[in-house]
């Protein structure tokens, strides 16, 4: 266990060309979806290594087979050029591998001290934890950092920016050489960023390897020396950053004609269907406005944290916005519970439809005809036979592939599942119908066909909101874009002649 004198931090290790850690020909698959193709990437000590990519690139597979929590189906991973496997979490720490997460993982309830010994507690000679050492050489730990909290103080009591130095004093209390930043900046303010990048300069001179992810440009352009670039799961650029036009790292991360992909459906746009002005909620999103217009597909695109979800969450009677108001189809409405919001024709689609769209063990027709109970019913009493009507005419409608009806949902596929969950949503005749990542986690094929009947029903003059992370859907699917940027709208964009650079622009704060 390593010592750390009550000295700044940053005071030995110089930089070398030799990496510490690489990763060579990493494969990760998942039933339908192949998360990392053939990935390489090497830390060096003394540098940061920026990884950039959209969201669902990979890198999050990739920080979790770097930590233990996944063990990669190809390749190989070498720590100063040996092979190393990774069985679980503590062989990662033990390797000398921390992550300091966006939401750090740590215990409010606990000691500063607790918290950074949690698991590797000193001990007494005779076993037991040895409370005086820990809060000693936490209190060294965190004086290296140059902060004065007090060991023995619970964490509940200090601020996001803190508790950061907390991660951080717990990774360097188990001798960590290889430190992963995972959108460490996202809640902090610029003066706490600031604070976090000089113990990262302090971090590079005692020799760390750091892996920083982050979407925002100017933070990686000001803090790395490396980059590497990652799309749709797949290495596809990588070197030294000041050497590397802002430009590039954007058509690096997007890489394709994406209308060539995703094309889409002429569908005749109406009248305005929906309206939302000034729509805000008191911690994830203020003063949104837009209109939704009959037969349109409007797509909301931004980074994690940018507020899409919690804003159709909240349209969807989920969570009560703060301020703002309604009008559907020219009428004020007012929208407490997801109940009014189907009552007046709004439905949504969750990103997580196993965990909020369906009753797994449910069979498929009771699972197509939950929200339509009162018109499957007969004097209070379900009827079995019209559930499998109803369910028969959506599942054919939706070209769904089950061996009967009766079979329980959760036996489906990914894209199965996600036609059932838009299939009991439609059986209500809704007037506007909200989709959370459609596409999220099923097969090119399986995306093919949803994005066909996404196209079909504004065609038939269904108004969309469509939520998607991927760009290709974004540009492939919709009429006009929403950018999110932090809570707040960063412009609405008409499809002709929208690019991938001027979306990744708008939600960076780069445009």
């Amino acid at each position: 266990m390593m010592t750390v004198q009550a000295t700044k931090i940053g005071t030995n290790a110089e930089p070398a060309d030799t990496p510490i850690l690489e990763m060579r020909g990493i494969s990760q698959i998942f039933p339908g979806v192949k998360a990392l193709d053939g990935v390489n990437i090497a830390l060096y000590p003394g540098k940061v290594t920026a990884l950039i990519g959209e969201n669902g690139a990979g890198k999050s597979t990739l920080v979790k087979i770097l930590t233990g929590i996944y063990r990669p189906n190809e390749g190989e991973i070498l720590i100063d050029g040996k092979p190393t496997t990774f069985a679980n979490a503590q062989d990662a720490i033990d390797a000398g591998v921390t992550a300091i997460h966006q939401e750090t993982v740590l215990f409010d309830e606990l000691t500063v001290g607790e918290n950074i010994f949690l698991g590797h507690a000193p001990k007494t000679r005779l076993g037991l934890i040895d409370w005086r050492q820990i809060n000693e050489r936490s209190r060294t730990l965190m004086q290296a950092l140059e902060s004065d909290i007090d060991p023995t103080t619970k964490l509940k009591d200090f601020s996001i920016a803190q508790r950061h130095l907390v991660a951080i004093a717990r990774a360097l209390s188990v001798e960590a050489r290889i430190v992963i930043m995972d959108e460490p900046t996202a809640a902090l303010s610029r003066k706490e960023i600031d604070d976090l990048f000089r113990i990262v300069e302090g971090l590079k001179r005692q020799g760390k390897a750091i892996l920083f992810i982050s979407h925002k440009f100017d933070e990686v352009y000001e803090i790395a020396d490396n980059y590497a670039v990652f799309r749709d799961g797949r290495m596809v650029g990588s070197g030294v950053l000041k050497s590397t036009p802002q430009d590039e790292i954007v058509r690096l991360m997007v890489g394709r004609d994406v209308h060539d992909v995703f094309p889409k459906t002429p569908a005749v746009i109406g009248a305005s269907v929906l309206s939302v002005q000034g729509y805000s909620h008191e911690t994830e999103f203020r003063n949104i406005s837009f209109d939704l217009k009959k037969g349109e597909i409007l797509g909301v695109y931004g980074l994690i944290g940018a507020g899409r979800s919690e804003l159709c969450q909240s349209l969807f009677g989920i969570t009560r916005p703060a301020a703002g108001s309604l009008t559907l189809e020219g009428k004020p409405i007012t929208i407490s519970s997801p109940a009014d919001a189907i009552a007046a024709g709004i439905v949504y689609v969750p990103e997580e439809r196993g965990r909020h769209g369906l009753a797994l063990d449910m069979p498929i027709y009771q699972n197509m005809s939950l929200p339509s109970l009162i018109r499957t019913s007969v004097s209070g009493f379900l009827k079995a036979a019209n559930e499998l009507k109803l369910a028969r005419k959506y599942a054919e409608r939706l070209d769904l592939r089950a061996a009967a009806l009766s079979v329980p949902v959760g036996t489906l596929s990914g894209g199965n599942q996600q036609k059932v969950v838009i299939g009991k949503w439609l059986a209500t005749a809704p007037k506007v119908i909200i989709l959370d990542e459609p596409t999220k986690g099923i097969d090119i094929g399986s995306k093919a066909a949803v994005h066909g009947f996404i196209s079909e029903l504004a065609g038939e003059g269904l108004s969309i909101i469509m939520i998607s992370s991927e760009l290709p859907e974004i540009l492939g699917m919709s009429d006009r874009v929403l950018v999110m940027r932090e809570g707040l709208s960063a412009g609405i964009y008409e499809r002709d002649g929208l690019s991938a650079e001027t979306l990744v622009r708008a939600a960076t704060g780069n445009a």
